[in-house]
């Protein structure tokens, strides 16, 4: 049985989670180091969480405040080892970037996805965890390919 522990993203993490980056193709492992390193020298206030197994690293999340909003949180990447997957890897980092959020005095959550079939999953999984659909903007990521954003209150 699986013990899915989460916690901050420490340095250290970084080749374990370009990995899973290079399988799931969320984006090019490459810019992760570039990406992660504001949250890891202290000076951003990103969310960088890690899903682990003992040594193994399952999955991760990566969330930031939008500019000029009071206490709304956009979950930029989140993605699970695809040998791990549907075993509730992404349900538990989301659930902890929740309570993290919620505890700082966080208010809204966001998350943004395709809207190519091949997403079609992802959208029932922020579906199956309380997020709304709430907009869809035509051919953001190129022509046919529209943005999908899910919003959830958070704390109720």
């Amino acid at each position: 049985m699986t013990n899915i522990t989460i916690r901050d993203l420490v340095r250290a993490d970084l080749p374990l989670v370009a990995p899973i980056l290079d399988a799931t193709g969320l984006f090019p492992s490459d810019m992760l180091a570039d990406m992660a390193e504001p949250w890891l020298a202290g000076e951003a206030p990103h969310h960088w969480l890690v899903a682990v197994d003992g040594p193994d690293v399952l999955g991760f999340a990566y969330a930031e405040p939008e500019r000029m909003t009071d206490g709304t949180v956009n979950l930029l990447a989140i993605a699970v080892d695809p040998a791990r997957q549907n075993g509730g890897v992404g349900t538990a980092l989301i659930a902890e970037l929740a309570t993290r959020l919620i505890a700082t005095g966080n208010r809204v959550l966001i998350v943004e996805t395709s809207s190519l079939e091949g997403y079609t999953a992802t959208q029932a999984f922020y579906a199956a965890l309380g997020f709304t659909r709430e907009a869809r903007i035509r051919d953001f990521y190129e022509d046919g390919n529209d943005k999908i954003v899910f919003w959830k209150r958070l704390g109720g």
